[in-house]
């Protein structure tokens, strides 16, 4: 159980304050996005009619992410929210599905990673209730039934961000503890791969599109 025990941190400290960086999660978050680059350059560099096995892939990930914002939403410039939530779910599963290669780590085991994607989400969520409601009738529907329910309210939206990043977070580390516990215990060369590749891929995949769906849903509240 040593290697969850051990973070490696940077620390800098700015006047009165200590910045502290976790190393691996930098790194492993750095390797997921150049390989989303990587991927949207490769795949978009030679657009063709017959388009290439990444042209496919890459337009089959943005025309069913399109379709599910336009059902979500139901507006007609839906398309300004399309890119941000392809580009969520993808960031996510590639930071899910990065724990099974040997020698790198999920960065999505990481509360920091996880409670950032929730922050990032909720703000979006009410920037666009704010601009499609305007700020009045945004305020108001905090003190629906009644107006002395606004304080649970407000506590049910930030309960939100809490619920979903720690939804995440829990089951990447949880499946990371269990592996590390089964290879501990049995010492067995067929198990913990297994179980590597079911947490990675099976439940990686379904957290990512969770996640994902949750934060659509969100949004679709705040502007309806």
């Amino acid at each position: 159980m040593d290697e969850l025990s051990k973070i490696w941190q940077w620390n800098y400290r700015i006047g009165d304050y200590n910045l502290v960086f976790n190393v691996e999660t930098l790194i492993m978050t750095w390797i997921v996005m150049a390989v989303l680059i990587f991927f949207a350059i490769s795949a978009t560099r030679k657009l063709a009619y017959v388009p290439s096995p990444l042209q496919t892939i890459a337009e089959f990930i943005v025309t069913t992410f399109d379709g599910l914002v336009q059902d979500a939403l139901e507006l007609k410039d839906y398309r300004k929210y399309s890119p941000l939530i392809c580009a969520l779910f993808m960031f996510l599963l590639l930071s899910n599905w990065i724990g099974i290669i040997p020698y790198l780590s999920e960065p999505t085991k990481d509360l920091n990673t996880t409670l950032s994607m929730g922050l990032l989400g909720f703000v979006i969520a009410h920037y666009s209730g704010i601009r499609a409601k305007g700020l009045k009738r945004y305020l108001s529907e905090y003190c629906q039934p009644m107006f002395f329910m606004a304080p649970l309210n407000i506590i049910g939206e930030i309960a939100k961000v809490v619920s979903v990043s720690f939804r995440l977070y829990g089951n990447i580390m949880g499946g990371s503890i269990i592996i590390l516990v089964v290879s501990h215990l049995l010492w067995n060369l067929v198990i913990p791969p297994f179980l590597n590749l079911f947490f990675g891929l099976f439940v990686g995949t379904i957290q990512a599109f969770v996640f994902t769906m949750l934060t659509l849903v969100y949004i679709s509240v705040q502007i309806k």
